[in-house]
Formats: structure tokens, sequence, C-alpha cells
């Protein structure tokens, strides 16, 4: 074969190669074309892991009643070492298995985060200043049985077992049958994280709505309109807003058939009661504020639809990303130095207590005002501060505890 033979040989080869692997590599090139299967979704984390080796890593909280995988991919600039003052952030999809649109829309947010990163400032920030923790199916056995196209039923919404997740964690006032697979797994994962998680959401399908705790009450023969405020009712609040506002339609709160909130928020109970509802569980168990969003009036639309949903909610992602950083922050230690863990974090009007990390490190989401603060630990003095908190990032505070060999309470401004 003459040389010029073999070069056109060769060129003609490459390009069969290409084509083969543009053709292999289409579903993971382009991830909001279709419905990925839990096979498919595997590969596809598995392959941004392989691909961004210093920014993505996947693990498993758990498994299914049939055995698959709650598998989580974990994005962040050190990716494999714990940064010490960093807040973890997580998003959890397809909780009920026919509520589609949010598994998709997370494995879109962690290539678009992926393939963004060192190219765009706003990502690389995030990355950079966040871990963040994506489970795009926590009930991958009712996703394998759903249905597209079905915007209303109830197929695939349960797990194996027709236990619908979203009323199966510990709740504040009522029991709610046995814990499932999936349950206890995703409850493991959110009490026993360290640090915990700061900020968090779950993503639904069927109406178009930032839903905020609390999701009962304690009326037990009332099932709606009866709204259920958390101590941490106003943050809460701030938080939902923050991303009905940044969606293109969302804060209108009429974009779907029988819808009518205000800013396109709302209490959970206000709406209808949810005992044993993940959010919930978050805020009262760990250090968690989680907020549910509804992001799709059809449950499980035609996969055509899924390039606008990822248009409509990829501003809102990123903007409610970036509330992990509101409020105050910082790192509780000893005179000597060393980091006092579960130390209690309380804010003078509000009810509820954060606790510090194993190194110290509390993160305490607030909306902009004027609050005192009090830190307690067994065998140190109380610490009172005060601090301004202003809109934009976390005020840094950090607190000095002392032995308590003269009983008393430290002020400091």
């Amino acid at each position: 074969m003459s040389t010029y033979a073999m070069i056109g040989t060769l060129v003609f080869l490459l390009s069969m190669w290409s084509s083969v692997r543009s053709a292999t590599l289409v579903n993971f090139e382009s991830p909001m074309d279709r419905y990925h299967s839990y096979t498919e979704l595997q590969a596809f984390l598995g392959q941004l892991a392989k691909d961004y080796p210093n920014l993505a890593r996947v693990y498993d909280v758990g498994t299914s009643v049939e055995g698959r995988k709650l598998t989580v991919i974990q994005i962040s600039d050190r990716v494999r070492e714990r940064e010490i003052g960093e807040p973890k952030f997580k998003l959890v999809g397809n909780m009920h298995g026919n509520e589609a649109v949010g598994r998709e829309l997370l494995l879109h947010l962690a290539k678009y985060l992926l393939e963004n990163y060192g190219r765009d400032s706003r990502v690389t920030n995030l990355v950079d200043s966040t871990d963040i923790h994506l489970m795009p199916s926590m009930n991958p056995d009712g996703f394998e049985i759903a249905q597209e196209g079905d915007c209303t039923g109830l197929t695939g919404r349960a797990n194996k077992n027709n236990v619908d997740l979203n009323r199966n964690f510990p709740d504040q006032f009522w029991p709610t049958g046995n814990v499932q697979k999936e349950t206890l797994a995703v409850m493991n994962w959110i009490t026993n994280a360290m640090p915990n998680f700061v900020l968090s959401a779950n993503l639904h399908g069927g109406s178009l709505v930032a839903n905020y705790p609390y999701d009962d009450h304690q009326y037990k023969d009332i099932s709606a309109g009866v709204y259920s405020a958390s101590p941490d009712d106003a943050t809460f609040k701030a938080l939902a807003k923050s991303y009905s506002y940044s969606h293109p339609t969302m804060h209108y709160g009429r974009q779907c058939n029988g819808d009518n909130f205000l800013d396109g928020i709302t209490n959970g109970a206000n709406w209808y009661t949810v005992a044993g509802g993940m959010q919930d569980f978050n805020y009262l168990k760990s250090n968690t504020f989680e907020i549910t969003l509804e992001v799709s009036c059809c449950k499980y639309p035609n996969k055509n639809q899924l390039p606008n949903f990822w248009k409509e909610n990829k501003e809102a992602l990123l903007n409610y990303m970036e509330q992990t950083h509101i409020g105050v922050k910082g790192i509780v230690k000893t005179a000597s130095g060393s980091p006092v863990a579960n130390a209690s974090v309380k804010v003078s009007g509000i009810n509820h207590v954060v606790r510090t990390s194993d190194q110290g490190e509390y993160w305490r989401l607030l909306t902009p005002g004027n609050y005192q603060i009090t830190f307690t630990a067994p065998g140190y003095v109380p610490v009172v501060k005060d601090v301004v908190v202003s809109k934009g990032p976390a005020q840094v505070l950090n607190v000095t505890l002392g032995s308590n060999v003269n009983k008393g309470i430290m002020t400091m401004k």
C-alpha cells in the first residue's frame, strides 16, 4: 500500500472511530434530552467522577428494597479532603419515583458544575467554597416502573413496599410506621454527616412552589389550612423566596391548575398536612435547613420538555446553593485553641439550637438583622455575643470558651 493510501485509510478509520465515540457518548453529552434508567444513571455519574477525579466523587448511602444503590455525587475543589470551615450542601431528587424532573435536573447540574469549573467565576466560587452533594434518585425502584407522560398518577410514587417515603420519616407529632430501607439510609446520611449539611432541598413534581417547614401540625383531624411555623419561619420564607424569585414563573404562584401561592411559596401544613416528611426531619434532627421544591406541574412530563426545565431552574438552583453562605459562621475553640465539639449555638428569640462539628465549626443561617447568640458547652462558661447580619456572605464570628472554674457568663460585643 502506498503512503498516500495508508494516510487515507488512517483518516477514514479515525473519522469512523470519532463517529462511533460520539454516538456512544450522546447520552452523556446531552443528559437533558431523555430520562436515564438506573443503569444509565450509575454509568453517567461514574463517568463524571472518572473525567473529573479532582472535583467529583461518587458514593452510596445505602440501597433500595430491591437492592439498587442510593448514589450521591460529591463535588468540591478538594473533593477527597475535609476542608475546615467549608459548609455542606445537598439536593435530593426523585423521592417519589414518578416525579422525575428533579432526577434529570440533578444529573445536569452535576455535569454543569464540573464542566464550568475554572471557566465560569460563579461556578468556580461555588465549587471552591461549598461541599456539594447531589442524590439524583432516592427511590430508584419506583422510577423503574413509573410511566413517562403520566402527570397525575401514582404508579412508581411509593417504594417497592408501597410506602410513600415522604411520609416515612420520624415525625414530631404522629407515628409514621416501619422505617423503610431508603428512609433509614437517608436518615443516617443526614444525622451522621460530619459536619452536618447546612442547607438542602428535595425536588418533587406535580406543582410549582417552594414549600417550607413545618409540614405537619398537632391537630390530628385537620388536614389542611393550618399554618405550622418553625422557630426559623422568617429564614425559611427567605430561603423559599430565593428559589421562587430566581425562577422565571414560580413566584407568580398560579402556574398549575388550582395553585394559588403568594410569592410562589407555602408553609407545608398550610397547603396540606404531611406527617413523616423529610424536610421536617432534617430541621429537627440535624443542623440542616431543608425545603421542598415542586418543579413541574406534570409529575413525569415527556422527555422533549426536559431542556426547558433546565432553563427554568438553572438560575434558581445556583442561587439557592449560594444561600448556604448567609447568616453567621465560625469556629468555637478553647483558650488553648482546641475545637469544642457539640457546643450549642442558640439565637435569642429563636427556639432552635445548632451544634458545632467535631472541629468546632458552626453555620447559622439567618436573615439580615441584629442578633444575640449564646454559645454553651458542658464544662465551659457560656459566651454571649451580639452580631449584625447583613445581606450577602455570612458574618464570621469565632468564639473562645473558657473553663468554668469561675462560673459566670461572658458577654462580648
